[in-house]
């Protein structure tokens, strides 16, 4: 009798007995508060502008993360910069890593990986993290609806999805420039013709030059989703993409008069290279009567800091634009030693115990409880 395994059996895997593991099993737990370097193995070039990075362990590391998750990488660029990328590998393979990164104009951590990282380099990470996640495995409709390098959440997803038992009922939408744009267009289309319940659409913004070209044409709408996914009101929706992508297909569903509860997307874009730049300053909280003096000792500044203010709204407040990217503690962007004083930081998994020890803090979720210092 042929047993399905489910993403949950990823979960409970230490919970069985000694006898029920194989050799293989034996390989120690990746932990994240006491590793945190990956060697690069391998670099694999998916397009023209995108290569994908296969990293292990210096010693063989069983990883555990869910589909859809990231990592933060510390990568040796104007000192040292932090960056998230999206784990673009199924979590059904868990003794190595994948990133799939694309270049970016301008941005120093997606083209030093592009232009250095190479087999045999090693990196210092932090994570798994994240929480934009699912399990295509269960009893239930998934629509998953990406742009660009937007795929690979989607992609890690589908690749579990496929490695752990055929996807129930998915249907996986990417938007690109042109065909040639498609990352991964090769394997998601030999995982449609191997999974029946698995049904796969593209569209490119312009197909010129690609004369054999036999999917849609043109900007995602709403009369090209209902051809691709005619359900797609039934269907739990994962998107992610550019901003302006997602507030597209956004306004889309509504208009579709969709169910948004059942929407969800990934609320920044993992290894965008925006931190540290901002076109306007972000409005801070208004300030009660109680408020805390927050001294940033290499700038000079000294704000005042109502209770509910993060020490990255008082930052900005005082017009100091420090590093940060996701704003919920996830990315490990705005990492910061705290001098003096107390705080409360209620972070997403972006920093580790042992951090936290030494006083590291992130800025973008931590308020003061007391006057403080941040070395900042």
């Amino acid at each position: 009798m042929t047993q399905n395994v489910t993403f949950d059996d990823l979960k409970t895997v230490t919970d069985y007995d000694e006898e029920h593991f194989t050799e293989a099993t034996r390989i120690p737990m990746w932990d994240p508060e006491v590793d945190d370097v990956l060697v690069c193995r391998q670099v694999r070039q998916e397009t023209h502008d995108v290569k994908t990075f296969l990293f292990s362990a210096r010693e063989p590391r069983v990883f555990r993360f869910y589909p859809g998750q990231h990592m933060t990488f510390e990568l040796p660029v104007e000192g040292m910069i932090m960056r998230s990328y999206t784990i673009s590998a199924s979590a059904a393979r868990p003794y190595r890593i994948e990133i799939t990164v694309k270049r970016v104009p301008g941005g120093p951590g997606s083209n030093w990986l592009l232009d250095n990282m190479v087999p045999g380099k090693e990196v210092n990470v932090t994570g798994p993290a994240g929480e934009f996640t699912t399990d295509a495995t269960q009893e239930e409709k998934l629509l998953f609806i990406s742009a660009g390098s937007g795929i690979t959440p989607m992609m890690s997803m589908t690749r579990t999805a496929c490695d752990l038992c055929a996807p129930t009922d998915l249907h996986f939408i990417h938007a690109a420039r042109t065909p040639a744009d498609i990352i991964f267009k090769d394997e998601l289309e030999l995982l449609a013709a191997q999974n029946p319940a698995f049904k796969l659409s593209f569209t490119c913004s312009t197909t010129s030059g690609h004369n054999s070209w036999s999917g849609f044409e043109g900007r995602l709408s709403l009369q090209m989703l209902s051809l691709m996914s005619p359900d797609f009101k039934d269907r739990k929706i994962l998107c992610c993409g550019p901003a302006r992508f997602m507030e597209g297909v956004q306004n889309m569903l509504l208009e579709a008069g969709f169910d948004m509860a059942n929407y969800h997307e990934e609320s920044f874009d993992f290894g965008a290279e925006t931190a540290g730049t901002f076109e306007e300053q972000v409005a801070a909280p208004e300030i009660s009567d109680q408020t805390y003096r927050v001294s940033f000792t290499k700038t000079g500044h000294v704000v005042e800091c109502g209770p509910g203010m993060t020490i990255l709204s008082a930052a900005r407040e005082a017009g100091i634009l420090p590093m940060a990217s996701c704003q919920r503690g996830i990315c490990g962007t705005c990492k910061s030693q705290l001098v003096s004083g107390e705080t409360d930081m209620q972070h997403g998994g972006g920093i580790r115990k042992r951090e936290i020890d030494q006083g590291k803090i992130l800025i973008c979720c931590t308020t003061p409880l007391s006057d403080i210092e941040v070395e900042l």
